[in-house]
């Protein structure tokens, strides 16, 4: 017992002679020799120097951030920052050609017609409207359908009129469609069809056109000109639908999913049939193909442009949000984009099937009841589908 104490009370010596020793060597390496503590001084420089990212996009990307920091302006002035940010040779009219680019992507000269029409203008964010809609939303609908669509689809617009997109009163909520348009021009062999669009704004009232080329590259130029009117013309809308002209919508069944949300859910909802863990396509041959002088990275989070579903009030924070995102040739991949940069993330619902359902289920009646959205469908087979979803008639398990 007495060696146990004696044990016991060496160890408890021996521990506070090394705690001193630790104090006292602690003390003297953060003191002068005034017994004034020190400074701590970092071995590395807090900041490390500005660099340009290589693919353009990225390195516009990358000014516009910085030139939003509100830290480096602050602290900053023009001439303290590196020349590549401050790049003199940019229009000052945004909506004119950006002539530098072709100096700028090494590659540029070998680009496909759409990439350098798009780099061309990609500063451009307004264009002017040819076909409006002011009043459309004097009563605040509570689900917008806004539908991208192109001046000679008329057939696709009156199919979607007498079936999913038809306005008016659904399941005792406001329900109001609109199409948008860009301007089919001679350059891409569209047949003048102004005056036929002209009779049916005037007809339907639901036409909404802009005086950009409604061009693949452009719809991202779409997105953001409906965002911007709908602060504008529609800011009331409680949810939007937004999606493309050639897909079929269980509008019913939306309109369910809808009325059981509140709070958050509500407020932040944003869903569709997501895209994960996705890069820019490198093959020449395909639709969605990127260089690497354009861009390098993986996708954020997205949404199938085929269609998707939100909320008024993240309208108004993807708007704000996208005056600090450059323009990207992919719109769905944009208004991921968008979304991450309010920290937010696109929702996957089962219920948006973008790459069709089995073939097997296709003339079933009873596959459409429980999904909110199936792409691509013909204008004949979307008002077949519709007619369907209001026979009583039918009793599905």
């Amino acid at each position: 017992m007495a060696l146990l104490r004696w044990n016991l009370k060496l160890m408890v010596t021996l521990t506070m002679v090394n705690l001193f020793i630790f104090i006292l060597i602690s003390r003297n390496s953060s003191t002068d020799k005034d017994g004034r503590r020190k400074p701590t001084v970092p071995t590395d420089p807090f900041w490390t120097k500005l660099a340009p990212r290589f693919p353009y996009w990225n390195r516009q990307q990358q000014i516009m951030d910085l030139q939003h920091n509100p830290i480096i302006t602050l602290n900053s002035s023009i001439a303290d920052l590196p020349d590549w940010l401050n790049d003199t040779s940019l229009p000052s009219d945004p909506c004119q050609p950006n002539l530098g680019v072709r100096t700028q992507v090494k590659d540029y000269n070998s680009l496909p017609n759409r990439f350098k029409d798009f780099l061309l203008y990609m500063r451009c964010r307004s264009y002017p409207v040819l076909m409006d809609q002011p009043d459309i939303c004097n009563d605040p609908p509570f689900l917008l359908l806004a539908i991208k669509s192109l001046a000679p689809h008329f057939v696709r617009r009156q199919a979607i009129r007498q079936s999913w997109g038809s306005a008016g009163i659904i399941a005792n909520m406001t329900v109001v469609t609109v199409f948008l348009l860009g301007n089919a021009t001679a350059v891409d062999h569209h047949p003048d069809l102004s005056e036929m669009l002209q009779y049916e704004s005037r007809r339907h009232k639901d036409i909404v056109q802009w005086d950009f080329r409604d061009s693949f590259f452009n719809l991202t130029v779409k997105e953001l000109l409906f965002l911007e009117w709908i602060q504008t013309r529609c800011p009331g809308a409680r949810y939007i639908f937004k999606g493309d002209d050639d897909v079929f919508v269980n509008t019913y069944r939306i309109l369910g999913f809808l009325k059981g949300l509140s709070g958050p859910k509500a407020r932040d909802l944003f869903v569709g049939d997501v895209i994960t863990n996705a890069g820019p396509h490198r093959d020449k041959k395909v639709k969605y193909f990127i260089p690497e002088s354009m861009y390098t990275g993986t996708y954020p989070p997205y949404a199938g442009g085929g269609g998707y579903l939100y909320s008024g009030d993240l309208a108004a924070r993807l708007h704000n949000v996208s005056q600090h995102v450059v323009l990207y040739p992919i719109d769905d991949v944009y208004t991921g984009m968008c979304l991450r940069k309010l920290g937010l993330a696109p929702e996957k619902h089962k219920g948006f099937r973008t790459f069709n359902i089995e073939e097997k289920y296709r003339s079933n009646p009873c596959a459409y009841k429980s999904l909110m959205l199936v792409h691509p469908r013909t204008p004949q087979e979307m008002i077949q589908i519709w007619s369907w979803l209001n026979r009583p008639d039918i009793t599905c398990q």
